[in-house]
């Protein structure tokens, strides 16, 4: 049985996933209306689809824990972006606003001896340690482009290969 902080705290979360899914959607609407920059539009795609399937797992959890998982209110995400860089560095700062929401879960859970919630949320632990590194070397391989097109062009077609090193 969840106790009403932990089930306070794991709601919050789902909102974060929630909001992140939203985010990284509106950044691939943006990214494929920009002209070659369909492999950052499947990495921003599918990056929607992961933080929403984060967000179903806490919601399976908290309702399997005798808790209620409330499905929230969304606020309006970024739209459009002055660059590709730009996008990108919304990105991490994002993931990195994540880890220390995991991070406090787990505080939480720690603090409530609630040691199945400990457990489950290891799985969040390691998914934001991957998620920022992903992040940080597409902000450190769009620094090293700068405005050059042609590395740009090979970002765009390399992107889905960077979550596999």
């Amino acid at each position: 049985m969840l106790s009403q902080r932990m089930q306070e705290a794991l709601n919050r979360q789902v909102v974060m996933e929630a909001q992140s899914s939203q985010a990284y959607l509106a950044m691939g609407s943006w990214a494929e209306i920009q002209p070659g920059l369909k492999g950052v539009t499947k990495f921003f795609f599918k990056h929607s689809d992961e933080e929403r399937f984060h967000m179903l797992k806490l919601i399976h959890y908290i309702n399997e824990r005798g808790g209620f998982a409330v499905i929230p209110a969304l606020e309006q995400p970024i739209l459009t972006f002055v660059s590709l860089k730009k996008a990108f560095e919304e990105l991490f700062a994002h993931e990195v606003k994540v880890s220390e929401s995991i991070n406090e879960l787990v505080d939480i859970s720690l603090q409530e001896k609630d040691y199945a919630t400990h457990n489950f949320l290891q799985w969040y632990v390691n998914e934001q340690i991957e998620e920022e590194r992903v992040a940080r070397e597409c902000n450190d391989k769009l620094e090293l482009v700068g405005d050059d097109k042609s590395g740009l062009y090979l970002f765009d077609r390399d992107i889905m290969t960077m979550e596999q090193e």
